[in-house]
Formats: structure tokens, C-alpha cells, sequence
């Protein structure tokens, strides 16, 4: 996979912003654009980590890492991983896990968790192969 990286956003831009809101169409047809500020507010968070996975100096994939410390320990938590409709099946995905996995090491001890949508498949192969067990449990959410 020459011609290929992941890097973790540094500064918010507006081709940045343009490029992950087409990404998050993919995942969440209603998901709305992220504006500059909006990245800014993510980029300067230092609990957050954007990384976007880069070919051929076009933005093709991402994934958001958020970690937190709670009296059970720290925790951190895979989010919005997407790679663009026209590059999936290349093992983009397995690289972005990987790389979230790694980063997520630099902060250990530490859980690492996600969630995903049973009906995506494989994504969710991807994630059993790389080592995570699903934990049978509700998931609540309320929008406030």
C-alpha cells in the first residue's frame, strides 16, 4: 500500500472539515457537515485524536480516538470509522484499526471499546480479527 498514511489531525482547516463531513455522509447518510470550528473545538481537545488514513494526498478514511479516566479506570473508545465506499476491501480499514490499537497502547493501561452496527459485517469481522470481543450489554443514548 505505497503512497499511503495515517496521520493525526493537527489543525483544523476548512478542505479537512470538507473531506471528513463526506466521509461521515458514507457511515450516516444524517449526519450533518462539520464546520472548521467544529474540528478546531475536536483538534484542540487533547482527549480526542483524529486520524485521518491519506492516498495519493486525497483524505480516504478516518477514525476518531476519545479517552477518558473513570473511577474503573481509563478508558478509550474507537468512533467514526469510515473509509471512502470507492477503497473499501483494500484493507484500509484493518490499517486504521491497527494504528488506532497503537496509539491507544501509548496510553495504557487503558480499555479500548467501540460499537458497531450488526448489519455492518465486515466491519464487524474486522474488529473480532483484530482481537476485540464483543460485550453483550445495552447501549443507551439520549440526545440533549
Amino acid at each position: 500500500m505505497a503512497n499511503v498514511n495515517i496521520t493525526r489531525l493537527t489543525s483544523s482547516n476548512e478542505s479537512a472539515a470538507a473531506a471528513i463531513s463526506l466521509l461521515l455522509k458514507q457511515l450516516s447518510p444524517s449526519c450533518t457537515p462539520i464546520t472548521e470550528q467544529q474540528l478546531a473545538l475536536m483538534v484542540d481537545n487533547s482527549a480526542t485524536a483524529i486520524f485521518l488514513l491519506q492516498a495519493h494526498n486525497s483524505i480516504i478514511g478516518m477514525l476518531t480516538v476519545g479517552n477518558y479516566f473513570s473511577p474503573t479506570g481509563r478508558k478509550a473508545w474507537i468512533e467514526d470509522v469510515v473509509v471512502d465506499s470507492s477503497m473499501r476491501g483494500k484493507g484500509y480499514g484493518a490499517m486504521l484499526i491497527n494504528h488506532a490499537i497503537d496509539y491507544v497502547r501509548t496510553l495504557a493501561p487503558c480499555t479500548l471499546m467501540l460499537t458497531s452496527n450488526p448489519s455492518r459485517i465486515a466491519a464487524n469481522e474486522l474488529y473480532r480479527t483484530r482481537g476485540f470481543e464483543q460485550k453483550i450489554t445495552n447501549v443507551y443514548r439520549m440526545q440533549l
